[in-house]
């Protein structure tokens, strides 16, 4: 569904700061407040990102979105691995006046406090992306060898981790023995194991709604010598999600993800810097109902808050 009046405005955050809280850090979608010694709320905002660059509109309802699928997948996963999730309930909040928990109420989570890890893991299913361009080149992907004759969408034989860079202005691919010294050879081991079992459990889920993982990327962190899965887990910002039904080798399928909005900015003659420029409402619209669609076929609702 496009954005229309009768759609709640997008909740950007930024500035518009709760009283009695102290925000500890602001991303490019999230913004971070501390509760206490141990826990931190997570307010993930309706902003969107492309090229590691904010966009000045965002998506109406898309925090409720991602923090519904997100709810989803710590619950689905946990037999894998913990997960920093405490609560997305904002009344366990109780600094909060009315006001703000009407604000805040669904796309909030109560999390523990954990230790990040300094790198994403990335896994890939399928050569497409950025992937794509640089096999094309150089026939690999983030510096690892593939096969020659691969076509653009075309499935790997097995899925590829290739980790990259956090918190820097553009994210950049790190070989494993970069992301081997960042982490540790221990917690390498350990996590390059676990972000493929997460991928094939997301492959799997997802692939009874008709909808195929082509890649995503996971955020793991530390917490009392415990590995933890936060941040967000196998949502339309972290991962490329192909309607099974339209999926073609040789082309870039459609996406039920953020790549809507990739696609429509390489048609723009924008360098990929700040500023971002306008966006198109339609897009936005399009966005929206690709986030939307998501969720409900993962979830069987509509978030709390947000109207189908």
């Amino acid at each position: 569904m496009s954005p229309s009046s009768s759609i709640t405005p997008a909740y950007l955050g930024n500035t518009q700061c709760p009283p009695n809280l102290d925000k500890v850090a602001s991303g490019k979608v999230r913004d971070i407040y501390a509760l206490d010694t141990d826990h931190l709320l997570f307010v993930t905002t309706d902003r969107i990102s492309a090229f590691d660059v904010v966009m000045h509109d965002g998506v109406p309802d898309k925090g409720r979105v991602l923090t519904r699928i997100a709810q989803h997948w710590f619950a689905r996963t946990e037999d894998l691995v913990p997960n920093h999730l405490v609560s997305t309930r904002i009344e366990d909040v109780n600094t909060l006046d009315n006001q703000w928990q009407d604000v805040l109420r669904g796309r909030s989570m109560i999390v523990k406090r954990c230790t990040p890890d300094p790198i994403e893991w990335v896994v890939r299913g399928y050569i497409t992306g950025s992937g794509w361009k640089e096999y094309q080149q150089k026939g690999s992907v983030c510096g690892l060898p593939l096969p020659a004759g691969l076509q653009q969408a075309e499935q790997l034989e097995a899925p590829l981790l290739t980790p990259t860079t956090k918190h820097e202005v553009h994210d950049r691919p790190l070989s494993p023995n970069e992301a081997e010294e960042l982490v540790g050879s221990e917690r390498w081991r350990g996590g390059r194991q676990l972000a493929l079992d997460l991928f094939q459990r997301g492959t799997e889920e997802l692939a009874k709604i008709g909808i195929l993982l082509a890649d995503t990327k996971f955020e793991l962190g530390t917490r009392n010598g415990k590995v933890l899965l936060i941040d967000e887990a196998l949502t339309p910002d972290s991962s490329r999600f192909w309607p099974a039904d339209q999926y073609r080798i040789g082309g870039s399928p459609p996406s039920l993800d953020k790549q809507i909005l990739r696609d429509y900015l390489e048609t723009l003659d924008w360098n990929k810097e700040a500023p971002a420029p306008d966006l198109d409402p339609a897009i936005l619209g399009r966005v929206r109902e690709g986030y939307l669609d998501i969720c409900m076929r993962l979830t069987g609702e509509v978030p709390a808050g947000v109207q189908s």
